[in-house]
């Protein structure tokens, strides 16, 4: 079993999106509903926060060194150095009461993410969307999910997964690495409360995809067939996503959220928190967002 430790004691509302910066050696992560951008090294120590104008749903790295950020509906570039902001395009068609959630860059250099209805009484009109490095949206799936969720892709670069966490399920497609076509989606995993409705997710160098079960305290590894080879627990009750970090990509981290239940999070505390633990096995590697 991975053996999970405490990396710091943020206790996000909603922590989501680690993503690791190989260049700057820092750990990027959002709070969603602060809303704010986080880093910090995988030591604990230089935690930065900057706060956003906007609920944060995902971040991704650019070649440039900035983060493509997806806000409320919008795309927009920060610059952490200049602590700089900029929209670079509205999301269309998108209603009032939906939001961006989980997003990441793909090996076609692009910014793929998701959309969800952010209303407690949900409907199944997620979409997804793919940002090229120059800003422009396109629209690739259309009212598919409650909660987009769960990209990731394999270390060829060829397979693609996106989850709905209410659904409860885990699709996979076959992608085009050049031109980022989806094809021949097939239904990869069904879970339930008990295993894990899939949040966020990652890949490994080995072909597996790891998923938190923000449900179950849980973070499960799923092999290529679509079945739960490693359940790992985590010290908190709502982990939401997994990153693979350091120079070997051998460091896992996960996010979690502080649950609502005020008896669940008198006995996890510190809930919403980084959690840290060693990898037996490698991360895929994460693309850069082509921007210019």
């Amino acid at each position: 079993m991975l053996d999970f430790r405490l990396l710091k004691d943020v206790r996000c509302g909603i922590g989501e999106s680690p993503v690791w910066d190989d260049r700057r050696k820092v750990l990027f992560f959002i709070d969603i509903k602060a809303p704010a951008i986080h880093a910090i090294r995988l030591d604990g120590t230089e935690h930065r926060t900057w706060a956003m104008p906007k609920v944060v749903g995902s971040i991704g790295l650019g070649a440039s060194g900035r983060l493509v950020v997806a806000l409320e509906r919008a795309i927009a570039v920060f610059d952490p150095e200049a602590e700089s902001l900029d929209i670079i395009a509205e999301v269309p068609g998108e209603p009032s009461w939906h939001r961006l959630n989980d997003g990441k860059v793909g090996p076609d250099g692009a910014f793929w993410v998701g959309s969800m209805d952010d209303r407690p009484q949900k409907e199944p009109h997620g979409s997804l969307y793919r940002v090229d490095g120059r800003g422009h949206v396109t629209r690739v799936l259309e009212h598919v999910c409650l909660v987009s969720n769960g990209l990731a892709w394999s270390a060829d670069g060829r397979t693609m997964f996106h989850s709905d966490s209410r659904g409860p399920w885990i699709d996979r497609y076959d992608f085009d690495v050049t031109s980022g076509r989806l094809a021949n989606r097939v239904r990869f995993a069904t879970l339930d409360e008990a295993r894990g409705r899939p949040d966020g997710g990652a890949c490994d160098a080995e072909g597996f995809y790891w998923s938190s079960g923000v449900s179950a305290g849980r973070l499960n590894r799923f092999s290529p067939a679509g079945e739960i080879v490693e359940s790992h627990p985590v010290p908190v009750p709502a982990p939401t996503m997994p990153c693979f970090c350091g120079d070997d990509l051998k460091t896992l981290v996960i996010t979690s959220l502080k649950p609502d239940d005020p008896d669940v999070l008198a006995a996890a505390p510190q809930s919403g928190s980084l959690f840290i633990a060693s990898s037996p096995v490698a991360g895929a590697r994460i693309e850069r967002w082509a921007d210019t």
